[in-house]
């Protein structure tokens, strides 16, 4: 999701499910007219996409049901366990459909991805992140990537210039410490995932993407030297407060009090996800400053985007309306729609094709990263997102571990041997997400 805290749900293995069971959710009705049901998150961005795809889907004979349900991730892993849940299965990303995958409660969609020419409009690297076992089982949604936000009022006013290697990334946190500015906007008292923020940024940024793609791949170590300095390097901002303040206000700062104080001018950036186009303009206007971005900072200095999606859609292996549920999932992903939903409610784009002219309306720092994004992907130069490109239990130990490192009972070493040992059991067990290729 482009908010990841809507990623809180904790990740359970679908239980393996008897498909002869209790029915999922939609029948054909008494005319023959066939009802897809689709559920979805409770929160403030759903409404509008559940408005959106409702006014503009039109089929003969198929109509939409879409409901908004609190905790609905574990609502639909508990419904399809039992053979039933709604007709398109969407979850918060990759790693989660894996899970629906290797249960085998999802419907291949290697036939649809024919009938729809998905290979021409949805990138290949998110389509072959659909697969398992060679079988396509889900569409990837919402891409999203890591950059770095920047409070232009207070680097305007300091004469500081956006860095673009880390080198420059750790001399610019220097000077807005010095000049009385704390240089991270952070805090996970809501969402300690926000943890792997960090580490997933400099993974890719300074240990850089082939690094991270040959440790995944068992060709590499995440105990190399590039992911040592990458780990050390965050520890060392945590350790002098760089980030909220100290560790004791990083653990108590909820989103509302550090995005605040980010516009207000009291943190100089923020390390995050594209998916804070959503709000960023409400803390910044507040305060009468202007905000801006970055490509995360590289060791090197080269462009670079690593790339995940906030969620992934698929289709109940269990429903009696597949043929509908696919067009439904077609709808979804066809670049308009994306689009629409993009310049309409504030969602990322989906890995498809699109036109500038589609994004009209959009505010331009926004479509400068869709488009950077897009540019970058199909020329290779991607990194890849631990929440989805990890196994689950590796994808939890970054996050978890590094609060022992960061207190200072654990050292570099022993937590990247303890995320290496984790991704090997993951990798050989084939729990990774398909890994899209270099």
């Amino acid at each position: 999701m482009k908010n990841k805290t809507a990623q809180a749900l904790a990740l359970t293995v679908v239980a393996a499910v008897a498909l002869g069971g209790c029915a999922a959710t939609s029948e054909p009705g008494a005319s023959g007219e066939q009802t897809v049901s689709i559920w979805l998150d409770d929160n403030t961005e759903n409404p509008c996409f559940a408005e959106t795809i409702k006014d503009t889907f039109a089929a003969e004979g198929v109509t939409l049901d879409i409901e908004l349900k609190t905790d609905w991730d574990s609502l639909t892993k508990t419904a399809v366990a039992g053979g039933g849940g709604p007709d398109v299965i969407m979850t918060p990303g990759i790693t989660y459909t894996l899970e629906y995958a290797k249960a085998g409660v999802l419907e291949p969609l290697d036939a649809y991805a024919t009938e729809y020419g998905w290979d021409s409009t949805i990138a290949s690297w998110a389509l072959s992140a659909g697969k398992y076992e060679d079988t396509l089982y889900s569409l990837q949604s919402e891409l999203e990537t890591m950059i770095l936000w920047y409070n232009k009022s207070v680097f305007d006013r300091l004469g500081l210039t956006p860095p673009t290697t880390t080198a420059e990334f750790d001399a610019v946190a220097d000077a807005l410490d010095k000049a009385g500015v704390t240089p991270f906007a952070s805090g996970n008292a809501e969402w300690k995932g926000v943890n792997e923020w960090f580490i997933s940024g400099l993974f890719n940024g300074h240990a850089g993407a082939d690094a991270v793609y040959s440790a995944l791949a068992g060709d590499g170590s995440f105990t190399d030297p590039g992911f040592v300095e990458a780990t050390d390097l965050i520890t060392k901002w945590q350790q002098q407060g760089y980030l909220a303040g100290g560790l004791d206000r990083y653990y108590t700062t909820t989103f509302d009090e550090f995005l605040s104080g980010f516009g207000a001018g009291d943190y100089g950036m923020n390390m995050e996800g594209s998916w804070r186009f959503s709000n960023i303009d409400t803390f910044f206007s507040a305060a009468g400053n202007e905000w801006d971005w970055v490509p995360f900072p590289t060791k090197d200095g080269r462009e670079l985007y690593s790339i995940g999606t906030g969620s992934s859609w698929g289709i109940n292996a269990s429903s009696k309306n597949k043929d509908a549920a696919a067009e439904v999932l077609n709808h979804i992903f066809t670049p308009e729609i994306q689009a629409q939903l993009a310049v309409d409610c504030g969602f990322a784009p989906g890995p498809v094709t699109l036109d500038a002219s589609m994004l009209e309306g959009l505010d331009p720092r926004q479509a400068r990263l869709y488009e950077s994004v897009a540019t970058a992907a199909a020329k290779g130069d991607y990194g890849y997102l631990t929440w989805a490109f990890f196994g689950p239990e590796t994808d939890q130990y970054i996050y978890e571990e590094i609060e022992k490192l960061w207190g200072g009972s654990i050292t570099t070493a022993q937590y990247l041997e303890g995320l290496q040992e984790l991704n090997d059991k993951e990798r050989l067990a084939g729990d990774n997400p398909p890994l899209p290729e270099r």
